[in-house]
């Protein structure tokens, strides 16, 4: 299996002709990422794209009260000011998966996304007791899905929305508090599709309309080499100005070369460091395999068509209890937590099914860390496209290893380069490059040539 499906052209220049044939890049003064080849021009000698992995750290939430359990799922996790916040479904099976008691709605919190909190609600009864943390038991608890909705001109009864299943489709639930929630409607919101999975929706802040991402069956056919007979478990998604009447629908779409696969959840959201990109976690189902899932990149520009790597980015012994039936599924969330400013903290599940109670565990990334160019041992050069910039300063998040070597050429539109790089050093996030010989940036159109031996180059951005 290839470890990645993102291809980068290769296009020979002659850097004594102009640049800039193509209409340049408005990257302006945002940040962006190597997450894709959408900055990148060309390579040279030993450079690539490398998917990275978030490295494994502690639990966070286990699931041990009686009406939560081994089943517990579908988890919903969001900043709130200073507050974190999480829905999520409990159940319990048992040693045959035949569920011990019905599903519920839960919520949890946490003030620095770590150690979380059940708070006894007093909403609703369980066994004669309404010393709990459920917030909703009617109808849609399968796959209840909340967020906060950052839409400016979202009601106060409605600052939290959240989809939910009901009998031929999604329906719209809404809360003040996060915690009190109402059914707005009987009649589902969105109704083509195949809905027992985490469908999911938000405000896209950039495009001013919400955005909903849901399960659908296909035929999984994306080339003729690829077919398959059977359907496959696939993600649609469409837009909305009211999140009652929703349009555009469309089925994701991805690179020739992507294989047909079982996508269970999506877990798709906004990038808040560069919100022009679109992250999803979705969970490659595997049903020949023993019913294992495991979580794989993939990333968009227009919500739409998406990159989506091959390889896993939660293995199996990661670190452990993650090898059975939908037992490694990436929640819905990422957050960089107080106190960890380089680091990029996303949640995933582990121990489905067994006697125990189920549990989530946090995963760190390096912020902008999902995918690094990368040179190896040999060294090599990547061209950027022509890049229309805002900013007097180049700002970058590289790591430079051991007897590594990183710098940074700019190139004018007939590509004669006006400005060179001191050689950067260590480890650092949204570093100022320092100048040997100065480009004098402030706005205009320019290529970069960076050059890497032993060295990762994550993200960069022109700002003052």
């Amino acid at each position: 299996m290839k470890t990645s499906i993102v291809k980068i052209a290769v296009v020979f220049l002659s850097i004594s002709s102009p640049l800039f044939a193509a209409e340049p890049l408005k990257v302006a003064d945002h940040l962006e990422l190597f997450v894709d080849d959408y900055l990148v021009e060309k390579t040279t000698g030993d450079v690539k794209q490398q998917l990275m992995k978030p490295v494994a750290k502690e639990v966070v939430l286990v699931t041990d009260s009686p009406w939560e359990g081994n089943t517990s799922g579908y988890y919903s996790f969001f900043k709130d000011g200073d507050m974190f916040r999480v829905v999520y479904r409990g159940w319990q099976h048992d040693a045959k998966m035949k569920a011990e008691h019905k599903e519920v709605t839960c919520y949890a919190e946490s003030k620095g996304g770590i150690h979380w909190s059940k708070p006894n609600l007093g909403l609703f009864e369980w066994k004669g007791s309404k010393e709990n943390n459920i917030v909703w038991l009617g109808p849609g608890t399968h796959n209840f899905t909340a967020f906060r909705d950052d839409n400016p001109g979202a009601s106060p009864e409605g600052r939290y929305k959240a989809l939910g299943g009901l009998a031929g489709g999604l329906a719209m639930f809404q809360s003040p508090d996060c915690k009190n929630w109402k059914l707005v409607q009987d009649k589902p919101v969105i109704t083509d599709g195949a809905f027992d999975s985490q469908n999911l929706a938000f405000w896209d802040t950039d495009r001013n309309e919400y955005r909903a991402y849901w399960r659908i069956f296909t035929k999984g056919v994306t080339t003729k080499k690829n077919w398959k007979p059977e359907g496959f478990r696939a993600i649609r998604t469409a837009t909305s100005k009211d999140f009652k009447t929703w349009g555009n629908q469309a089925d994701l779409t991805y690179g020739e070369e992507t294989p047909a696969q079982h996508l269970y959840t999506n877990a798709i959201q906004k990038y808040f460091r560069a919100p022009q990109i679109f992250i999803g976690f979705p969970t490659r189902y595997l049903p020949k395999e023993g019913q294992r899932v495991e979580p794989v990149l993939m990333s968009s520009r227009d919500g739409v068509k998406f990159n989506r790597w091959a390889e896993e980015v939660i293995s199996e012994d990661a670190p452990k209890d993650r090898k059975g039936n939908r037992s490694n599924y990436m929640t819905w969330g990422m957050f960089q937590l107080p106190g960890k400013p380089k680091e990029l903290s996303v949640y995933a599940t582990e121990n489905y099914y067994e006697r125990t109670p189920g549990r989530v565990r946090r995963f760190a990334y390096r912020v902008d860390g999902f995918v690094a160019m990368r040179g190896g041992a040999q060294g090599g050069e990547v061209l950027t496209k022509p890049l229309q910039y805002m900013g007097k300063n180049l700002l970058m998040n590289y790591v430079v290893r051991e007897g590594g070597a990183l710098r940074v050429e700019v190139l004018d539109q007939d590509g004669k380069v006006i400005g060179e790089s001191e050689a950067l050093q260590g480890d650092a996030v949204d570093d100022v490059v320092e100048w040997k010989k100065n480009p004098e940036l402030k706005n205009g159109v320019v290529s970069l040539r960076i050059s890497l031996k032993n060295a990762d180059v994550f993200s960069l951005k022109f700002s003052n």
